[in-house]
């Protein structure tokens, strides 16, 4: 029995240059799983509220105290709402309110030798949490690139001497997505 594969490009809004993943899920995982995926593959610490958004309906974790109506991404199949061609919203951190494009960009047949999901390609290092959104993101990015900036010597210690703004490696992200979703 073949088991069908999509293939996802998940694009951070609003951020130039692009930051942006190409994922392979088997189309069968539901929301909650995708979500996991899109954590490790952009490079994020799921320490912050998500959500979904599909054909006008939003998808979560169900906020017990009713504040947020969600349906429970653990309900959902994505074969079951998404097809090729789809386009769909996940947003991430309700405060910084990181927006991510999705669209399934082809429907395939799952290779019996590879292990998904996987991510293919992808460019630029993910935003660091906390940052303050597209503005602070911004704000960091002029900072780290002109050693004369009045910031950059402490936007430099709060993201740290690792941090690359153009680095990515897919490999590592594949790492993460066989070892945690």
């Amino acid at each position: 029995m073949s088991r069908q594969i999509f293939q996802l490009r998940i694009s951070l809004s609003g951020v130039r240059p692009p930051v942006w993943r190409r994922v392979l899920v088997p189309a069968g995982y539901t929301l909650d799983r995708l979500h996991r995926v899109i954590q490790h593959s952009m490079g994020w610490r799921d320490c912050r509220l998500h959500s979904f958004e599909i054909d006008g309906l939003q998808y979560g974790e169900p906020d017990p105290d009713g504040e947020l109506a969600l349906d429970d991404e653990l309900d959902v199949r994505l074969d079951e709402v998404l097809g090729k061609g789809s386009r769909f919203q996940y947003t991430y951190d309700f405060g910084d309110w990181w927006e991510h494009d999705l669209v399934i960009e082809d429907a395939l047949t799952a290779d019996p030798e590879e292990r998904y999901p996987a991510c293919v390609d992808g460019e630029r290092a993910c935003p660091p949490e906390g940052v303050g959104g597209v503005a602070g993101y911004q704000l960091l990015l002029a900072a780290l690139a002109d050693p004369a900036h009045p910031e950059h010597a402490s936007m430099r210690e709060w993201a740290g001497e690792s941090f690359d703004p153009v680095a990515f490696d897919a490999g590592r992200a594949g790492t993460l997505l066989r070892r945690f979703c």
